[in-house]
């Protein structure tokens, strides 16, 4: 059986808490997602169905096509290095690129992603374009964690402003005053961000409908086949905490997982959470990003469930 050694140190490093008698290992870490081809196109998978496609990719596209001109008006040179911050398949960078070139401004393409598979199916979708104003496509593998070595390489060579993109409710992922932090410190005066996340003011078990799906558990349980546990071992469950959904697997039985020299010994109702997502509200979605950007513009969904919003430092 071969594991994964990247996971497998997250779970040992992690270690588990104790909630009653039930011991909860915590790796809820997006990285640990995509970090196989197959991860990485369970994903797209599931982006691409009508569920997904409704609540989250639809509303984020009509967004940005609607205050597109107000993005451009904000951009004030005539190079631009588009920064995708977990570039996904680059549909809605091509948005972007699109109406940034038709008014003259050359784009690079800097799709950044933890997966080699995302980046390269983004990088396809921009050399379908043709355009001579695509300067060049400069990619990273990489997480968010290394953005300000990223940015630095680019302010180097003097390429225009930077446009960072946060789509498809990234930023729901993340602790979101560590992600905006680590973002907003590896902008310059000028640079603009661009985030597109989901909002709820819906009650947890209408929530948590959207979670208890089988395309969402396809992309998650491979995170725990690759340190040796098979499906029929794991029961998927999510449950709504602390302004958060949990996705989490409870052992259906005792397993021991060894690599190297070292074991974990997991419990039958041990619970291991996989995965987390952020829920805001508009208005604290706004009090957010009032902390980072003074100038700032947020745009909502008809229904008040998706947000747009373009800040500028």
């Amino acid at each position: 059986m071969q594991v994964n050694d990247l996971i497998f140190k997250e779970l040992i490093k992690r270690g588990y808490s104790l909630e009653g008698k039930t011991r909860v290992w915590n790796i809820a870490d997006s990285k640990l997602w995509y970090l196989t081809p197959e991860q990485a196109q369970a994903f797209l998978d599931l982006e691409k169905s009508k569920d997904y496609q409704g609540d989250v990719i639809q509303k984020e596209v009509d967004l940005i096509k609607a205050n597109m001109e107000k993005l451009v008006r904000r951009i004030k040179s005539k190079a631009v290095n588009i920064i995708d911050l977990g570039c996904g398949d680059g549909k809605k960078a091509v948005l972007f690129i699109q109406n940034l070139t038709k008014k003259g401004i050359k784009v690079r393409y800097c799709p950044i992603d933890i997966s080699n598979y995302m980046v390269e199916k983004a990088l396809e979708q921009v050399r379908k374009l043709n355009m001579s104003e695509v300067i060049e496509c400069q990619w990273n593998i990489s997480d968010f964690e290394n953005l300000e070595n990223i940015t630095s390489l680019l302010r180097k060579e003097k390429v225009g402003c930077n446009i960072f993109l946060l789509l498809g409710n990234t930023l729901g992922n993340f602790e979101i005053n560590e992600l905006m932090y680590e973002i907003r410190s590896s902008m310059r005066e000028g640079d603009v961000l661009v985030i597109g996340n989901g909002l709820d003011t819906r009650k947890p078990d209408a929530i948590l409908k959207a979670y208890n799906n089988d395309l969402l558990d396809n992309l998650l349980i491979r995170t725990l086949t690759q340190i040796g546990l098979k499906r029929d071992e794991l029961e998927y469950s999510a449950r709504f905490r602390n302004s958060r959904v949990e996705m989490y697997y409870t052992m259906k039985k005792d397993k021991k997982i060894e690599f190297l020299d070292k074991h974990v010994n997991l419990n039958k109702g041990d619970q291991i959470v996989v995965a987390v997502s952020y829920k805001y509200d508009k208005s604290d979605f706004k009090s957010f990003m009032k902390i980072y950007f003074d100038d700032l513009d947020i745009f909502m969904s008809r229904d008040n469930s998706y947000a747009l919003a373009l800040c500028r430092k």
